[in-house]
């Protein structure tokens, strides 16, 4: 496989809703610095694949909203490899944008699909499973998605059920499910066939294309028909039209769970997917009572907390457990650390009030 062939697209078009208030639809989660390390998400997933790709072969996918973030925050990409979305369509539009516009740059592109919100602390592994699954990609012809081994029966992220043959650094997938409930999620670690889905993929281009002709072929049919605008100053006006006829759905609904040429390659990188305030807790230091606390806070009778406020704001607690107590100076957020089914109503009537708590 020649190296000018492989591409890497990051999508950076998601709301980031389970990190309201901090991420707002102004500035979701990926345009900002949640880990205090001077760097956004998108940053440091930039990061991470600068020394691997050249320039001109990333590839960025977002909504219009946040076109002018990802300039100010990745200013080395050109805006032409800044693939803007008029409207949220899921991941399937996402990657299917950013598939025909490749087709249209090099028809023997090789692609790595890359979230923009994961946390990845070992990189010399996390890049020889990339190096396997690009290896399966190009010598199967197959979709391969990298799977990471759970270490504990979490219900924030989706798994992947593989036939475990023995040997085979690829192996083919049996099953898809979605972020499962508690005892399905322990059930999945005893069954020792099942990995956590890192939503991260690499294929042929030429393979994801004729995935989404057999699979999701109405989708396929708006790109084909806009092909003769990528490239052109007509491709966004193409995209507006484009997106009004496309459904909204996931990559793994449209495709990955019909498809039975998707294979995984497990990896032992060290991974999280940054989805949650939760998820942030859970890889953030914490103290002798399992509390984690960005700011000033006293703290009584009080564990297993994540606690997040302004610096010059003193926080007092006293006798909560497993709660979240975040504060971004117009909004005080107050609920169980596990309360990520309630968000999309905490916004919905957060912007009963004022659109501009959302």
């Amino acid at each position: 496989m020649k190296k000018e062939d492989r591409y890497i697209v990051i999508l950076a078009g998601g709301l980031g809703i389970n990190f309201w208030p901090f991420s707002r639809r102004q500035k979701p989660k990926q345009f900002l610095d949640l880990l205090g390390t001077g760097r956004t998400l998108l940053q440091m997933t930039y990061d991470r694949y600068v020394n691997h790709f050249e320039n001109y072969q990333f590839i960025i996918v977002t909504n219009k909203e946040y076109f002018t973030l990802v300039k100010d925050q990745l200013p080395d990409i050109p805006e032409g490899q800044i693939l803007v979305e008029p409207m949220q369509r899921n991941t399937a539009a996402s990657i299917a944008l950013a598939s025909y516009k490749i087709q249209k740059l090099n028809p023997n592109a090789k692609v790595l699909i890359s979230p923009s919100d994961q946390l990845i602390f070992n990189e010399k592994l996390f890049f020889e499973a990339i190096d396997k699954a690009m290896e399966g990609a190009s010598s199967l012809g197959k979709l391969i998605t990298i799977g990471i081994k759970p270490n504990r029966p979490d219900t924030d992220f989706g798994y992947i059920q593989f036939f475990p043959e023995t040997g085979q650094p690829v192996k083919k997938v049996k099953t898809f499910s979605e972020k499962p409930d508690l005892d399905l999620a322990i059930t999945f670690i005893e069954s020792g066939d099942f990995v956590w889905n890192t939503g991260t993929f690499v294929w042929k281009n030429e393979s994801i294309i004729q995935a989404f002709g057999k699979y999701l072929p109405d989708m396929a049919e708006v790109f084909e028909e806009g092909e003769v605008y990528f490239c052109t100053d007509k491709e966004a006006e193409f995209l507006i039209k484009a997106y009004s006829f496309i459904r909204n759905i996931s990559i793994d609904n449209g495709i990955f769970e019909k498809s039975n040429e998707v294979f995984v390659v497990l990896g032992e990188f060290g991974w999280t997917d940054l989805g949650s305030w939760q998820n942030l807790y859970e890889v953030s230091e914490k103290d002798q009572e399992n509390n984690s606390v960005k700011g000033q806070a006293m703290l009584y009778e009080t564990s297993n907390c994540f606690i997040s406020v302004p610096p010059r704001k003193l926080v007092v607690v006293q006798g909560l457990k497993d709660y979240l107590i975040s504060d971004s100076e117009d909004v005080l957020l107050i609920c169980k650390l596990d309360a990520n089914s309630k968000y999309k109503e905490y916004i919905s009537d957060a912007r009963k009030i004022d659109e501009r708590y959302t």
